[in-house]
Order: structure tokens, then sequence, then C-alpha cells
């Protein structure tokens, strides 16, 4: 069985957590504790082009925020 996170004819969610940290989520998953639905669903590639448009500092938000950047 191939790995549903990588499969290009999947449909995917975009994630966020408390800490602003972005994550792909196969449509048919259910979405865990902690994180929310911010985009989608949609293909693979717009799910990524999503992320790579607003997932712009890796850094966590707690340490953005004791940067004083936040």
């Amino acid at each position: 069985m191939s790995n549903p996170f990588d499969d290009p004819e999947g449909r995917f969610l975009v994630l966020v957590n408390d800490e602003d940290q972005h994550s792909l989520w196969p449509e048919f998953a259910a979405v865990p504790d902690g994180w929310r639905q911010v985009h989608g669903p949609v293909d693979r590639e717009a799910a990524l082009a999503y992320v790579e448009e607003n997932w712009t500092d890796l850094r966590p938000r707690s340490l953005r925020v004791a940067m004083g950047e936040a």
C-alpha cells in the first residue's frame, strides 16, 4: 500500500496548529486534535502551493513571540 500523504491523485487539506506550523493532510483522514483546517480540499499541488505561499517563517510561533517578532 502506498503512503496517502504522497498520493499525486489525492485530495488534501492544509492544516495549521497553534504554533502556526502547516501540514498537508489527506481529505479522508480526521483532522487531529490541535490542528485546524485552513485550506482545501484541493489537489496535492495546490495544497503545496498554499503552504509555500503562506508558511514563510518556519520558526514556531512561540519562538517568534519570545524573540519579539510575532
